[in-house]
């Protein structure tokens, strides 16, 4: 099975979460193919979470049916916001190709598949 393209895979969770009530938006869009995608979870009181793609190597351990997809980890947890958005600054300086998702949730939910849970 071949991995979805970001366009895809981005266009689907954006779908996903504001259709669970989650307000959820692409502020960058990337290379549609391959870009790496960045997931800020905004907990609305001044914090944030920040998910990144898991580096290969952590594919190994993980069900085939899922590293075919889109695999994640964390970057930051619970961190002031302005922390967060200096550090997606950082990695857009870094791949110009990334995407940039935004999505809010009081309980910091990412509905993500994340290496480690």
């Amino acid at each position: 099975m071949a991995r979805i393209t970001s366009d895809f895979f981005v266009s689907a969770y954006v779908r996903r979460r504001n259709d669970a009530g989650l307000f959820t938006a692409v502020v960058r869009k990337g290379a549609a193919e391959a870009g790496a995608i960045f997931v800020k979870v905004s907990r609305l009181d001044g914090t944030a979470d920040l998910y990144g793609p898991a580096p290969q190597v952590y594919l190994d351990d993980i069900d085939p049916a899922v590293a075919d997809g889109r695999v994640f980890e964390p970057l930051l947890a619970g961190a002031p916001e302005p922390d967060v958005d200096a550090r997606l600054q950082s990695e857009r300086r870094f791949d110009g190709d990334c995407w940039i998702v935004e999505t809010e949730d009081r309980q910091g939910t990412a509905d993500l598949d994340i290496v480690g849970t």
